[in-house]
């Protein structure tokens, strides 16, 4: 057991280590210093408690998206819907915090973030009833109910929330925000919110729910083999519902707690939120461990903010960041990729040897 949890760490930091060798060689090429910009990036992320602020806020939906993606990966699903179930989740929590604004404070947080959390949860949960009834690719369904979660936002921004003319929404009242004055005090007016500390109760549920609960298991189950787990009673349509629902819930809260902690508004916008797809990385990098991910969640958090000091400090551009973090996601990958031709081999060494047994 100690030598296979060693491995499951080992490949993570290795992957974290090989991608910033990667970043350094990069750098080296293009005549910028790795070694002060490295030392940059982790001053800006980590050298004060307002860095820190920034930081810890920005890894609480990192968090939040890769625990959804773990849950549905765990039930042997590739869920690529964080984006659009963020973007509904904030939408859901702005929206209800508008509309109530006269309900007192702890329960217009708790609907705010509850009216969040169930519309990405239904967003999420319509991939599942395609998957479960028709087999429909999740990987399809999702990516399309991205893209129809960006243009309806942005039409009912525009027309339900925003005043004629604007692209983006009044701000919640100061009792909806989870960004309050005490922790701005303490960490140099920072965008640090209750939202993290929501965060890190929300991981230790999933880690009970996983190891504790009969639903749970189930989930796991079919994820290993959804044959046999129907076979042992397994009701598999429900479970797959039941595993993207919870996955987009997670995720939406995660769009309603930045709504509500960092935006207090919410915009128009182009393009597809990147914390969507970077909560995937996060999960890929955690092996979907729902510990592994705060600690993974920092990693790209700290990249993150940290990666805006580079271009301030030195002329070195910013996204070389983006380099580090997709060499750390391709080494990551790798590992899987070994994994998956590892146990092709011995699926056919198995084969041969049953063969020659005949």
């Amino acid at each position: 057991m100690q030598i296979k949890s060693l491995k499951g760490l080992m490949i993570p930091l290795l992957s974290v280590i090989a991608g910033f060798l990667v970043g350094a060689i990069v750098m080296l090429i293009f005549g910028y210093d790795p070694l002060q910009n490295y030392i940059n990036l982790f001053v800006g992320s980590l050298g004060d408690i307002y860095s820190i602020g920034e930081t810890l806020r920005n890894m609480t939906p990192l968090i939040l998206t890769a625990l959804g993606f773990a849950v549905a990966s765990k039930a042997g699903f590739f869920n690529i819907g964080g984006p659009g179930q963020y973007l509904f989740g904030w939408f859901g929590g702005i929206s209800f915090a508008l509309a109530f604004p006269h309900l007192p404070g702890i329960i217009l947080i708790i609907g705010s973030l509850l009216c969040g959390a169930i519309l990405g949860g239904i967003w999420s949960m319509i991939a599942g009833i395609l998957r479960a009834y028709f087999g429909t690719s999740e990987v399809i369904t999702t990516i399309m109910l991205n893209y129809i979660s960006l243009y309806f936002i942005n039409y009912a921004i525009r027309s339900w929330l925003a005043k004629k003319g604007n692209d983006s929404s009044p701000n919640i009242v100061a009792k909806a925000s989870l960004n309050t004055p005490f922790l701005k005090s303490i960490t140099n007016n920072s965008t640090f919110n209750w939202g993290f500390f929501i965060a890190l109760v929300v991981v230790v549920i999933v880690w009970l729910y996983f190891n504790k609960t009969n639903s749970g298991f189930e989930i796991k189950a079919v994820g290993i083999n959804e044959t046999a787990s129907r076979y042992a009673g397994v009701n598999v349509k429900q479970t797959i519902i039941v595993a993207m629902l919870i996955s987009g819930v997670l995720a939406g809260l995660g769009g309603a707690i930045d709504g509500l902690g960092n935006f207090q508004n919410i915009s128009v916008s182009n393009n597809l939120p990147d914390v969507g797809f970077n909560g995937m990385a996060v999960a890929l990098l955690a092996s979907e461990n729902p510990f592994g991910i705060i600690f993974a969640a920092l990693l790209f958090s700290a990249l993150q903010i940290g990666g805006l000091s580079i271009s301030v400090y030195s002329n070195t551009p910013s996204e070389i960041v983006d380099i580090v973090i997709a060499s750390i996601i391709f080494f990551v990958g790798i590992k899987y990729l070994f994994e998956w031709l590892l146990a092709k081999r011995k699926h056919h060494s198995q084969e041969k040897l049953s063969e020659g047994g005949r």
